[in-house]
């Protein structure tokens, strides 16, 4: 057994990547070479919450992948249905794998865990940026969208997802900037009515001042994310020179752009009341 946070058992955090369900079956392929290899299977099964015998190795083989598959859905469990198999076949006097090489293949795939005997370590912590849902100065429809993007985001990234929670990001934030649409400083309105316009005309107003350069980060983030050869995540992945989106890099650029959402959503209340009509008798 490992020792871990036990609310992990009954609310996982998070699925294991597919990759480590993989790599952690070719170890047990290796394991049970060294011996009788149905009776090998058998004995990770129940590890796996296996019951009964199958009916022949092919189905055992097959009985077992179906098991660890299932088990993927939490990651801290799989991981110790796994440390715990190895543990039963070292005992019967196989050869397993170290701890230094389960932990490899979780670094690998960037599980998010790492194994130090006797206990299972999350190693790392991720908090999303906290996005106001409920933004003042928007409709409820706009609000509908924003709660339902975040949502999907988080759901997105906790499923390993990364590319498809940026995008969901991306969506969002290109999205929230029409909202300036007729807003503005004295006459100059913003008239664009799409993501680079709109942002291009948001820098011109704040030119000297620090919306300015906000505004020159949010769109390098926006146009590596959206470029083929960057994130890929709205204009396709080049397939001779893209390079996929790694679930921390996914994290990192969500966080990002629910940074700029949140200055938006701020910026956008801010500009709404400037624009208001000032009150009778007020100067």
């Amino acid at each position: 057994m490992l020792n871990f946070d036990q609310s992990w058992r009954f609310k996982g955090p998070g699925p294991i990547p597919q990759g480590v369900v993989c790599d952690f079956l070719d170890l047990i392929e290796k394991i049970a070479a060294q011996d009788d290899v149905w009776s090998t299977v058998e004995q990770c099964k129940t590890r796996f919450g296996g019951i009964g015998r199958s009916s022949n190795l092919d189905w055992a083989w097959t009985d077992l992948s179906r098991l660890m598959d299932s088990s993927a859905e939490n990651a801290p469990v799989f991981i110790e249905a796994f440390w715990n198999c190895r543990e039963d076949l070292a005992r019967s006097g196989l050869g397993v794998p170290d701890v230094h090489i389960i932990n490899a293949i979780l670094a690998e795939h960037d599980a998010g865990y790492e194994i130090r005997p006797p206990a299972l370590i999350a190693t790392r912590a991720y908090a999303p940026v906290t996005v106001p849902r409920q933004a003042p100065s928007l409709d409820e429809q706009a609000r509908a969208l924003i709660d339902e993007c975040l949502t999907e985001s988080e759901r997105l990234l906790d499923a390993g997802q990364g590319r498809r929670a940026v995008q969901e990001i991306l969506f969002l934030l290109e999205s929230i900037t029409t909202a300036f649409r007729g807003l503005g400083e004295d006459t100059a309105t913003i008239q664009g009515k799409y993501f680079g316009p709109i942002v291009n005309e948001m820098k011109r107003q704040g030119r000297g001042k620090a919306q300015e350069n906000i505004m020159t980060w949010m769109t390098t983030l926006h146009g590596y994310l959206s470029s083929p050869t960057g994130g890929g995540v709205r204009h396709g992945t080049d397939l001779k020179e893209g390079i996929a989106i790694q679930l921390h890099e996914a994290r990192l650029y969500c966080n990002l752009a629910r940074s700029y959402l949140t200055f938006l959503l701020e910026e956008h209340d801010q500009q709404r009341k400037r624009a208001s009509p000032k009150p009778s008798g007020t100067f």
